[in-house]
């Protein structure tokens, strides 16, 4: 795919897809602000198999949906 985009672009074009983010530009909080769009995704899966496959040096995957509140995020 390789287009970048800004984070809320992302977010619309992408509705509730996982995204692998090469290169992504963060705020002082660590937050995306914009970034190359590599691979996306429904299937989680599918885009971490992608990232194994590929090794970017820089990365970020996010999921532009709304998460179930019995999931939890460990980082």
């Amino acid at each position: 795919m390789n287009e970048t985009l800004s984070f809320s672009e992302i977010k619309e074009r992408f509705v509730s897809e996982w995204v692998l983010i090469v290169n992504p530009e963060t705020d002082k909080d660590l937050s995306i602000k914009k970034g190359e769009i590599l691979w996306h995704s429904k299937d989680r899966d599918e885009v971490y198999r992608k990232a194994r496959e590929i090794h970017p040096a820089h990365s970020a995957i996010i999921f532009t949906g709304q998460l179930p509140d019995n999931v939890a995020v460990i980082l």
